[in-house]
């Protein structure tokens, strides 16, 4: 197995070992590998591919951090033929959150949710994706 050098925030080691602890992995590369495999694997949604699928983007970021939000406005007129919608909230204790309503093919959505988990000092982004398909919409919801 090839070893692979990783620079992190001490803050996320600390959340790494916890994880490790907490739930009975061997070590911090369990973890990452699990991960990894999970982040890779995210877009490959056979059955959604070549479809038109709707997504909600969340963002959390730091208020303080202004550049982000700015970002955050230049991604969605980058792309304003999938964007339906985006909605800014304060949220916390000094957070912010970006909300985007997305319309389009799964490989517009991918693209657009690696641009936002590259942009520096995001905390979080999390996002659903459903066919906009109405009966297999619903499927997906209910998890049928």
């Amino acid at each position: 197995m090839t070893v692979v050098s990783v620079s992190m925030p001490d803050e996320l080691i600390e959340r790494i070992d916890a994880f490790v602890d907490d739930h009975g992995y061997s070590g911090r590369s369990e973890v990452l590998r699990e991960a990894v495999r999970s982040l890779l694997d995210e877009f490959v949604e056979h059955e959604l591919a070549g479809r038109r699928v709707m997504a909600v983007v969340t963002v959390l970021f730091n208020h303080e951090v202004t550049n982000l939000e700015h970002r955050m406005t230049d991604l969605r007129h980058e792309h304003e033929e999938f964007v339906a919608s985006n909605l800014h909230s304060h949220v916390g204790d000094g957070l912010c959150m970006e909300l985007f309503i997305l319309e389009g093919d799964l490989d517009d959505i991918a693209g657009f949710v690696e641009k936002v988990r590259a942009t520096e000092d995001a905390l979080s982004v999390d996002f659903s994706v459903v066919p906009l398909d109405a009966s297999e919409a619903i499927q997906a919801v209910e998890g049928i």
